[in-house]
């Protein structure tokens, strides 16, 4: 074949590759956020918590004045009833015996009138003024003496003094905090539940139990007492419990508040052991129609469709099927991925 024969193959098969389609540019790996679905049939977590009070209180008088006695230190146990403080009582001395004067003197008068509408001296009606005078000397004066009384701090219940906030001498407004008062047997603990976790507080077979630092090697049993439905500073939910195993005898184990433990919570719900949740911003709902979310398997997203049940605590949703425990789920830009996209995860 001749050279001329050849040049118009070569020139069109160099057209062809020069005019051809592009390969595909790669595609790009996208970062994503992702959670480990778990079953809310069976839970076994971990929680570091801390002992707290069972009583605590910042006592305060209920009257201004000069504080002349200041019979505490911090660290000192006090008995219940015991007086903690107290505010000079001359000013409301002198004023008690001033509403007694006048309280005396309105039942001698009310005594008085009642021999005279006896004998029908006096009306009915100056009776009656006169009981009302009588009324209410005797509430002036009662008031005056409780008032008196309030000069004088006492503890509502035993404990130590765990915070001295005033000096002698020091003049005080009412209601301002003069000690801190603490029970120093508690029985009640803390941690901070994960948002994500509020739907556990709320299953019904859960159980859990407290060891402490100090007693590492005995569990003790524990109850729900209560629990914030909000999350104050942004961390977490507040929850306390209460041990109320027959082992922890107060004066054999001496937990005060302030120590560490940790807390161990249990759901064993085998009725419930394929029923997950996930939270609501994994979920999808392609023009197709349908419910979905996106699960990482090999580093790619493949879509998973899914049957959804009830909202459970502030961000989740149950799925009813369609998940399995353990695996992951994209939490955020579901609506931007694509099928068989690669990902890196960034949690």
């Amino acid at each position: 074949m001749s050279i001329r024969t050849l040049f118009p193959v070569a020139a069109a098969a160099v057209f062809a590759t020069s005019c051809g389609t592009p390969p595909p540019a790669p595609q790009t790996v996208r970062p994503v956020k992702v959670y480990t679905v778990e079953s809310l049939g069976y839970v076994d977590k971990d929680f570091a918590g801390m002992a707290v009070a069972d009583k605590a209180a910042n006592l305060a008088f209920k009257v201004a004045g000069q504080v002349t006695e200041l019979n505490i230190e911090e660290g000192k146990t006090v008995p219940q009833n015991a007086v903690i403080a107290e505010i000079n009582p001359r000013d409301f001395a002198l004023q008690v015996e001033a509403d007694k004067s006048a309280y005396l003197t309105a039942k001698s008068q009310l005594e008085r009138s009642k021999r005279l509408l006896d004998r029908q001296a006096i009306s009915r009606q100056d009776y009656e003024l006169t009981e009302t005078r009588f009324a209410e000397a005797k509430s002036t004066y009662d008031n005056s003496r409780g008032i008196l009384g309030d000069t004088k701090l006492r503890a509502p219940f035993a404990g130590i003094i765990e915070k001295q906030y005033v000096d002698k001498f020091q003049r005080v407004q009412s209601g301002e905090p003069i000690v801190r008062l603490v029970d120093p047997v508690t029985r009640t603990v803390r941690f901070t539940m994960p948002e994500s976790g509020v739907r556990w507080l709320e299953q019904p077979d859960k159980s859990f139990t407290v060891r402490f630092d100090n007693y590492r090697n005995v569990v003790f049993s524990a109850y729900l007492k209560e629990y914030v439905k909000t999350s104050p500073d942004g961390t977490g939910l507040p929850v306390s419990l209460g041990i109320n195993d027959p082992r922890f005898d107060t004066k054999k184990y001496l937990v005060s508040p302030g120590m560490s433990c940790t807390i161990n919570l249990t759901i064993d719900n085998k009725a419930d052991s394929t029923i997950t949740a996930v939270p609501l911003t994994a979920v999808y709902s392609p023009d197709t129609g349908g419910d979905f979310v996106w699960v990482v398997r090999d580093d790619r997203v493949e879509p998973q469709a899914v049957s959804l049940g009830e909202l459970t605590g502030s961000d989740m949703i149950v799925i009813r099927s369609g998940l399995r425990p353990g695996e992951r789920v994209v939490t955020a830009g579901v609506y931007q991925l694509q099928e068989g996209q690669q990902v890196t995860i960034l949690n």
